[in-house]
């Protein structure tokens, strides 16, 4: 069985394994003359250095081949092999500024994200009980996104040489704040990362930090834009490369907007915290992993709902309730 998938004679698929449910994500080598581009390596894991050696020696390929490493966003199962690819290869690393400004704050000295998303996790609602388990998950993480690659940064709206070809760099902020997209013309192929997958929909989270203070928002008004490209061919973050994808950016708007309606109406009867919204809508047979982002998309969700003027937040006892 192979270990990748070559699509229009010079981009690879590779699924790099991920210890989630998500089972894996797409990782793509595109082969130039001055050797190859690597989109999005993957999660920094045993598992994957080794299946990374398996798929590098079946190509008949090294380290030093590898003229660049550019990253669609900053989530660990984009971004956590960079710094490892980097030492071996001494390829640059490319990605937005914005995306590596929440590198910083995720994974940069003292992780000042944890200790602000927990204190945001608590003004809405989660239990106490469960604020240490968050904050070991969060510092989990910290391995499997070491060691830390020096980044080069990418500017928005640039072409950027993948390979051979010229690609337009798009900015496509929603799942990730600057969270970039590649767009070719000539055969209208687009790499889309994890902006827009098929069959399942792209969480889509609030961190606090003041990057995008409306996530939700972002995410739709970058879908819009992104639908008019004529694509004959997407490759995503997670899935299968698809067709259709104009179709497919309106479905995610449609499923968004259900999503909407659901949860305010949950909050015409009576006010509720965030995190109550997210149990009602996404259950309690939740991993810790699984929590941290319903939590995370419901308050992304909520925050529109409120910027929009369908509900209205109100603080008791130091606690956020929304209420429509």
């Amino acid at each position: 069985m192979s270990l990748f998938t070559l699509h229009n004679d010079s981009i690879y698929q590779i699924k790099s394994p991920l210890p989630f449910p998500l089972r894996w994500v797409n990782s793509y080598l595109i082969r130039g003359v001055d050797g190859y581009t690597l989109i999005d390596p993957g999660l920094h894991t045993e598992a994957a250095e080794s299946f990374w050696a398996q798929v590098m020696n079946e190509l008949g390929i090294g380290f030093r081949d590898i003229e660049q490493i550019v990253l669609t966003h900053h989530h660990p199962d984009h971004y956590g092999l960079a710094g490892y690819f980097q030492e071996r290869s001494n390829a640059p690393v490319r990605m937005s500024s914005v995306g590596y400004e929440q590198v910083n704050l995720l994974w940069g000295e003292g992780q000042p994200m944890t200790a602000s998303l927990l204190r945001l996790f608590t003004s809405h609602g989660m239990p106490d009980e469960m604020l240490l388990s968050m904050q070991d998950h969060m510092d989990s993480f910290v391995s499997m996104v070491s060691p830390q690659p020096k980044v080069s940064m990418i500017t928005i709206g640039d072409s950027i040489r993948l390979g051979d070809h010229e690609y337009e760099t798009l900015h496509t902020p929603g799942h990730a704040a600057g969270h970039v997209c590649f767009y070719r013309a000539e055969t209208k192929e687009m790499l889309c990362g994890d902006h827009v997958i098929p069959q399942i929909s792209p969480n889509v989270s609030y961190l606090p930090g003041g990057i995008d203070e409306n996530p939700l928002g972002s995410f739709l008004q970058s879908l819009e834009e992104i639908g008019r490209y004529e694509v004959a061919w997407a490759y995503p973050g997670h899935r299968e490369p698809f067709e259709k994808f104009g179709l497919r950016t309106q479905e995610l708007i449609l499923h968004h907007e259900s999503r909407l309606e659901l949860m305010r109406g949950m909050l015409i009867e009576r006010p509720q915290t965030a995190y109550e919204v997210c149990r009602n809508t996404f259950g309690h047979k939740l991993t810790l992993h699984q929590l941290r982002f319903a939590l995370s998309e419901t308050l992304a969700h909520l925050i529109y709902l409120r910027e929009t003027g369908m509900v209205k937040q109100v603080e008791q006892e130091a606690m956020a309730y929304f209420q429509a």
